[in-house]
């Protein structure tokens, strides 16, 4: 009888634990968590308190803060490290992990001064093992709670995907699988920003005729900049496109709508991401994709006003206001 395929995540986080419940339910499942006393609630109450309350978590799932440990029990490796950390993180194992061994991203930035996706980052530190991501319009709290959601495996290798897909699917968890993987981690990346936007319409109280603008045209924006990356705009029409703005742009527990919202009544960004507790990547990475939207020459005034605020050169009155003043053309141009 074949050993079963073991899954091991790094990253205890709230959406990096919630993965490692949906493959524990499949198969031999280990968390990494940086926090010794995280790994030791998880393993004896099993709950991650700090980050989804009092959820009950499988019996099954163990977790551990050895690092070393972690890396080499993986028969499949998730990154779920905030996109900052996963070059340090994954440096410390780059010795560890067996030849192969399938390695999935769960980050949604953009490394800090060499702009890459996480997994280009993934693909330099770990050379060799097959790299893809999973992502989707997924609020970790309800998924644990059993609500039923849907995610992407994105690979560019079909045999592999169909591989990963049982491995974390359930009766209320649909796992699909795309081969755009540019296309699929840009939409992870670019909704944050407008994530933002809608959480400073919130604060504002612009109404939802606003919100449902930015958002419409904060996908246009969207599909327009990973088109001219590569990507296959069709992609920005899925889970990882609209589902994911969706999600992020209207959810309660959506971090960087929270911080728009917070910024947008009053809390310097700092205070706001102090509130939060938690990283919103949005705040980090709209820099960066400003510099990729003057690279590629492609206009994108949503992502500058969030940049703005972020920066701390524009107040949320003022983006709103910027907004307004941006020229109406043609709905269907892509550029």
């Amino acid at each position: 009888m074949a050993r079963p395929v073991r899954v091991v995540v790094l990253g205890a986080g709230s959406w990096g634990t919630t993965v490692a419940g949906l493959a524990a339910h499949n198969t031999p499942t280990l968390l990494w968590a940086r926090n010794s006393d995280t790994a030791d609630e998880i393993n004896t109450e099993h709950r991650n308190s700090r980050y989804l309350g009092e959820r009950a978590l499988p019996d099954s799932m163990r977790s551990t803060a050895d690092l070393v440990e972690a890396a080499q029990e993986a028969d499949v490796l998730v990154v779920g490290v905030p996109s900052h950390a996963v070059r340090s993180t994954l440096t410390q194992i780059a010795n560890e992990v067996r030849a192969w061994v399938p390695v999935l991203s769960l980050a949604k930035g953009l490394e800090p001064g060499t702009r890459l996706r996480p997994t280009e980052v993934i693909a330099e530190c770990l050379p060799g093992h097959p790299v893809g991501l999973l992502a989707g319009p997924n609020i970790a709290r309800e998924i644990v709670d059993g609500l039923a959601a849907a995610s992407v495996v994105a690979t560019q290798d079909v045999r592999v995907a169909t591989a990963l897909q049982p491995l974390f699917a359930s009766a209320v968890f649909r796992v699909y699988r795309n081969t755009d993987v540019l296309g699929c981690e840009l939409g992870g990346v670019l909704k944050n920003i407008v994530a933002i936007a809608s959480g400073m319409a919130d604060g504002l109280d612009v109404g939802d005729n606003t919100r449902a603008m930015v958002l419409a045209r904060g996908l246009a924006e969207m599909t327009r900049l990973g088109e001219a990356m590569g990507a296959n705009p069709r992609t920005f029409a899925g889970l990882t496109g609209v589902g994911d703005l969706i999600a992020t742009c209207m959810s309660p527990s959506s971090r960087n709508r929270r911080v728009g919202e917070f910024i947008a009544r009053g809390m310097t960004v700092e205070e706001a991401v102090a509130k939060l507790g938690q990283v919103a990547e949005g705040v980090k990475t709209a820099p960066t994709v400003m510099e990729l939207a003057r690279d590629y020459n492609v206009d994108m005034p949503i992502a500058a006003e969030v940049e703005a605020v972020v920066a701390g050169r524009q107040t949320p009155e003022g983006a709103y206001r910027g907004l307004r003043k941006v020229a109406a053309g043609s709905e269907d141009e892509v550029a």
